[in-house]
């Protein structure tokens, strides 16, 4: 049996469509101008992930290819951001909306390409299946996504070591996870709001446990539990219910995808997870 969970209300209609359209016009200017200098390149990243957010309120199941487009130019987009902040000097070789580019290293170290940035970059590269982004990312040292101290719980670094861990088949990934899911407990960890922690942050590391330890009778509760949480933390206040941030839940997306492809029953429809992201309807449908 299949769950149907709705999406809360958000702002639709003519004013949601121009907003999208303005997005990827701001969006396709700062692509065009990463070759002559990639400063802007997180801006642009940040920048494409809205514009993701902004056609899924338009276009909640991703059923048109302009959805899929967006998703694809921010998985280009955050792999690029960490490729060219990977280098000091030359070029990297980049698809990027459709065009090959040549983008030139970025001028000193970002503290923008830490493991917050990692995780959405990495999201966005298991939706589009994309396994050779995915494994350069996981490839990328722990060390060079610190943030400057107080920016992230402990526990971040702790999450992206599993998921490295996971993909590339290291060992410890037993210990890894552990470690995330008891750092991310609200008595352990400082920085993070409560609500933020407990309603995005969190869930993620607990639907990804279900997903790892094979556990598909216990997979669509948690993915529907997930999704309350996510609902919970976006419509607490009036501003966070109209912010289109709250349109996708992007991790949990990422891994109801794993499931999906590894043939566990996801259980549950919602926008909160536009289905054809989630089956991967639209691969293929152009080169990413």
């Amino acid at each position: 049996m299949t769950v149907n969970f709705s999406r809360h209300n958000l702002p639709s209609g003519p004013d949601s469509e121009r907003l999208a359209e303005q997005v990827d016009v701001d969006l396709f200017r700062r692509i065009d101008r990463l070759e002559e200098k990639t400063e802007v390149i997180d801006f642009a990243f940040s920048s494409a992930i809205l514009s993701l957010r902004a056609h899924c309120v338009t276009d909640p199941r991703a059923a048109a290819v302009e959805t899929w487009e967006a998703a694809v130019n921010a998985m280009q987009l955050g792999s690029a951001f960490f490729a060219v902040t990977g280098i000091t000097e030359g070029h990297v070789e980049c698809r990027i909306n459709r065009k090959m580019r040549a983008l030139p290293a970025a001028r000193g170290p970002r503290s923008s390409a830490d493991a917050g940035n990692w995780l959405s970059a990495f999201w966005l590269a298991v939706i589009c299946r994309e396994q050779r982004r995915m494994t350069e990312l996981c490839e990328i040292p722990l060390d060079r996504l610190r943030a400057p101290e107080g920016a992230y719980d402990e526990y971040i670094y702790h999450w992206v070591d599993t998921l490295q861990t996971y993909w590339l088949q290291r060992p410890g990934l037993v210990e890894k996870l552990t470690a995330a899911i008891e750092m991310s407990d609200p008595s352990v960890a400082r920085i993070a709001p409560v609500d933020l922690l407990q309603g995005q942050l969190y869930p993620p590391i607990n639907l990804f446990y279900h997903f790892v330890t094979r556990d598909t009778e216990g997979f669509a509760p948690a993915l529907i539990e997930t999704l309350k949480l996510h609902q919970a933390y976006w419509t607490l206040t009036e501003e966070r219910a109209t912010d289109i941030d709250g349109s996708i839940a992007l991790g949990p997306l990422a891994i109801a995808c794993l499931a999906y492809d590894g043939k566990f029953p996801i259980g549950v429809e919602s926008d909160y997870l536009p289905k054809h992201l989630l089956q991967h309807t639209w691969l293929g449908e152009f080169p990413t």
